[in-house]
């Protein structure tokens, strides 16, 4: 990852505890007080669930091992503190030891409805609680070990899987459809469009499919990919992935349903 963040992560004291300000807090409170009143009905059960399982402090930014606390015993994840960005070696290395990157800042009020990078809130309210579900925890972590052996033209195609499951993926369910996808749940004005806007495709997962699909991280999405249980992505892991990169390298890209991004200038 060669961008740089204005953002810079507070490192915790000898003890691991992170001293927020008390603007860090209220920043928090606000985020998660306004998704919890949009989410009900929208997000899967396993998501709230996980939920009720961390029972995250809703007047304060969770210190991490409170988090971890709950993943191990569930799943046997933790969490673990990075700098703003990271590297791609180091997010895959992460990942394939059941360790999910978790940048310690949060976002300022001027960003307050969108972030382009993940913080704090993204990290933990958009994944955590769906870490203590088995199949996706087993997902995340085969991921992580395939990308971590991966070449850096795989890995790119390897992303794209990760975006339409773990970021952006939705769920269909006996109550209609869902959200499962964190980048989706950190959102409120995403989770509203994935569900009921008549604007984006949403289609079947078919993995070499979503391997073939082109993204940008600064618009709503064009195309969402459904699954039909959480169980599926345990089955997806089990797939031979890295024959499926190669297929989608020989197949190339589906035409993107978006714009180019514009070009920024440049001094």
């Amino acid at each position: 990852m060669g961008k740089t963040s204005q953002y810079v992560s507070r490192q915790p004291d000898e003890h691991g505890i992170i001293a927020w300000s008390d603007e860090d807090n209220a920043v928090w409170h606000d985020l998660v007080k306004r998704q919890l009143e949009i989410i009900p009905g929208k997000a899967c059960d396993e998501f709230m669930h996980g939920l009720d399982l961390l029972q995250l402090p809703q007047d304060r930014i969770p210190q991490l091992h409170e988090i971890n606390q709950v993943l191990e015993a569930t799943t046997g994840w933790q969490v673990a503190q990075v700098p703003a960005l990271i590297p791609f070696d180091e997010f895959f290395r992460l990942l394939a030891n059941k360790q999910f990157p978790v940048a310690t800042f949060i976002r300022t009020r001027e960003e307050f409805d969108y972030l382009q990078e993940p913080d704090i809130f993204h990290e933990i309210f958009g994944h955590c609680p769906l870490l203590t579900n088995p199949a996706f925890a087993h997902f995340t972590h085969q991921y992580g070990k395939l990308g971590l052996h991966a070449s850096p033209k795989e890995r790119v195609y390897l992303a794209r899987l990760y975006w339409f499951t773990v970021e952006f993926g939705l769920l269909n369910t006996a109550d209609g459809l869902r959200i499962y996808g964190g980048g989706i749940l950190s959102s409120p004005g995403e989770t509203e469009y994935a569900l009921y806007s008549d604007q984006p495709e949403r289609k079947p997962l078919a993995p070499l499919d979503a391997l073939r699909t082109p993204y940008r991280i600064d618009i709503m999405q064009p195309v969402y990919y459904t699954l039909e249980s959480t169980q599926q992505l345990f089955d997806i892991a089990q797939l031979d992935i890295m024959a499926l990169v190669q297929e989608a390298m020989e197949l190339g890209l589906f035409e993107p349903k978006f714009p180019p991004k514009p070009k920024t200038e440049v001094a």
